[in-house]
Order: C-alpha cells, then structure tokens, then sequence
C-alpha cells in the first residue's frame, strides 16, 4: 500500500507569504511517513489575490519551490506542491503545477490549461498552458490537472493516452459548488479509470468560502479518503495495483471507437 496525505491550507490574507511559506512547510512535516504529499491551488498567494498576482508570482527557482525541494528531500516523500503562480522567463503568468522526488528535484509541471473567468481574473492574469504529460510516482504514471480543468474530460483523456494511472488535483474551489466538486471527482476516476488525488484550499478568500473537502477517488468511484471544510491533513493507503487490476477487470478504455 502506498500511503498518501492530502494538505488542506486556509491562505488568509492578513498572512505574509514568507510567514504562510513557514506554516506549511510545518504542516507538510506532520504528513511524515506519507510517500506522495499533495498540497492545494496556489495556497501561497491565495487563488483569489488577483491584486497581488503581479507582486507574489515566482520563477520556479523562487523561494516557495526552493523551500519544497527541501521539504521534500527532508522527509524523502514525492510532493505534489499544489500549484504557484509562475513567472516565466518572458515574464508570462501561469498557474503551474510542481511535482518534487525524494532527492528535491523538480520532476513534473504542469501549467493550468482552463483558466477560469466565471467570476474570477484568473483568465484575465495569466496564460493558460498547452499540453500535458506524466511522470514516474508511487501509484504509478502520474499527471496533473488543476482545479477548473475536473469539468473538461477531454483533457483527463489525453492524460490516460499518456498513460496515466493516477492524476493529482490541487484547487481552490468554493464551497457554493461543493456537490459539482464531489461529482466531477468520481465521474473523473471512474470515466478515465484512474486513482484521483484531489486536494482543496480551505477558508474564506476575497469573500469566497473555500470547500475543502480534499479526496482520494480510486477507479471505481470508492471515494478512500475526504476530508473536511478545515485546515487539516488527510491521509489515505493506496494500493498501487488498483488501476491495473480495474482496467483488467472491466476494459471500458479497449472498447473506445474514437
């Protein structure tokens, strides 16, 4: 079994980066003994900061990805970072999503495809990503998608023609659509056969409640693990030859005609 933990962060605005960077690097410690750590949708400036979004963005040798290579490297755990706002080297913004091995290297990004509008400036502030691919984790090939991207199957299904057994989920979704958020979760898993490792920001950000509920989806819509509308840590044992054994199983990925 490969044990799993899932790090809900409340990104206050009162909170300077540096000292919110400090706290959950305290919070990824107690996740010790996991083997892979997923952390929320932009926890460090906090999703809805839009105003911030030009002072807080990094480049991806900044000190929020410089600080988890080591948090990594400490507890010898794969951390999904969630996802930071990414200054690239043309100085374009992006929601980027960070994967670290035990060693602290960067094996894994992913920048955000579907930029949200619907009352948001995300789509407004940064440049939406253009593929996606896998790489090597504990539970097997493992993509990313973030947040915004649960509505769109295309995407999981170029992820699983990659071949992705698991996909890491970080958001900041509000809790006003927490039943879409629990729908997409299991339709995702179950429609692309894929253990789902789904991670949400907690608290309240620029007047919006955030839902919380992080959860482990495995491919037959058993949800393993979720947790609730508070800062806290989720953990989760998962069995690394679930996705193989489901796709065996019932081989719906064989049957497709297009």
């Amino acid at each position: 079994m490969t044990r799993v933990a899932l790090v809900q962060v409340e990104s206050p605005a009162s909170e300077p980066p540096a000292r919110r960077r400090e706290r959950v690097g305290q919070m990824v410690a107690d996740a010790a003994g996991a083997e892979l750590v997923l952390l929320p949708e932009l926890w460090l400036p906090g999703y809805f900061a839009f105003d911030r979004y030009e002072e807080l963005a990094e480049p991806l040798d900044g000190d929020t990805v410089a600080a988890a290579r080591e948090w990594a490297g400490e507890l010898g755990c794969f951390l999904h970072l969630g996802s930071v706002l990414e200054r690239s080297p043309v100085g374009r913004l992006h929601n980027t999503a960070v994967l670290i091995d035990p060693e602290g290297t960067i094996v894994h990004t992913y920048r955000k495809i579907h930029v949200f509008g619907y009352r948001s400036r995300e789509a407004e502030l940064l440049t939406p990503g253009r593929g996606v691919e896998v790489t090597a984790s504990p539970l097997g090939p493992l993509g990313s998608t973030t947040c915004y991207d649960l509505r769109f199957p295309e995407l999981w299904r170029d992820l699983v023609d990659a071949g992705a057994q698991a996909v890491a989920v970080p958001a900041a979704w509000p809790a006003a659509r927490r039943g879409h958020w629990r729908l997409f979760t299991e339709c995702r898993a179950v429609e692309q056969q894929v253990v789902l490792l789904s991670c949400n920001a907690v608290g309240t950000q620029g007047g919006v409640e955030l839902g919380g509920a992080g959860r482990v989806v495995d491919p037959w819509g058993t949800v393993l693990a979720e947790g609730g509308d508070k800062e806290e840590i989720v953990r989760c044992d998962v069995d690394p030859g679930i996705v193989t054994r489901t796709r065996e199983e019932f081989p719906v990925l064989k049957d497709r005609r297009s």
